[in-house]
């Protein structure tokens, strides 16, 4: 296998996600490609390259099990951490540890796209859970993907199995 080729495969520890080959799931208006996860880490680490349109805010929450940390490789994001609150742009990279409260809300009027890892890498099931697999690898147009109701519903219900703890609501627009 060359470092070009499109494939993604794991041989002996070693995790190898060609572009476009790490499966695709639409959660939260968004796209979250897969790149390495529990299963192929031996569980220590989730990584996935995530896109977001603009406005997409999360409610202020925590995480019990994983520390977070992303890049930011394109757009503008507002990030509160604690009581503190970053501006991003690309270029960025921010690490929370466990258990710190956060929340964050896309800005600009372009999508933001991010490589987000987690330690230990089990919160991928969470996306996996609540969304639907990805018909494509681009941001779900109107009507594809889950109502926002029902993602919603589904959230509150699978939160808590990942350690997830809703704290507020997401930052203002």
């Amino acid at each position: 296998m060359t470092e070009t080729s499109a494939r993604h495969d794991q041989v002996d520890d070693v995790v190898a996600c060609g572009p476009g080959t790490g499966r695709g799931t639409w959660a939260m208006g968004s796209l979250f490609e897969h790149l390495a996860g529990p299963e192929q880490t031996g569980g220590g680490l989730g990584v996935a390259l995530v896109t977001q349109p603009p406005g997409i805010a999360t409610p202020l929450h925590r995480h019990e099990r994983e520390a977070e940390a992303l890049f930011l490789l394109e757009g503008e994001l507002s990030y509160r951490a604690g009581e503190a609150t970053y501006e991003l742009s690309a270029g960025w990279f921010l690490y929370l540890p466990r258990g710190v409260p956060h929340a964050f809300r896309i800005r600009g009027d372009r999508p933001a796209r991010f490589l987000s890892l987690t330690v230990p890498g089990g919160l991928l099931g969470l996306y996996d859970e609540v969304g639907v697999p990805a018909g494509a690898r681009r941001i779900p147009r109107d009507g594809e993907g889950r109502s926002m109701p029902e993602e919603i519903g589904r959230w509150a219900e699978a939160g808590p199995r990942y350690g997830l703890e809703v704290l507020g609501p997401p930052i203002p627009d």
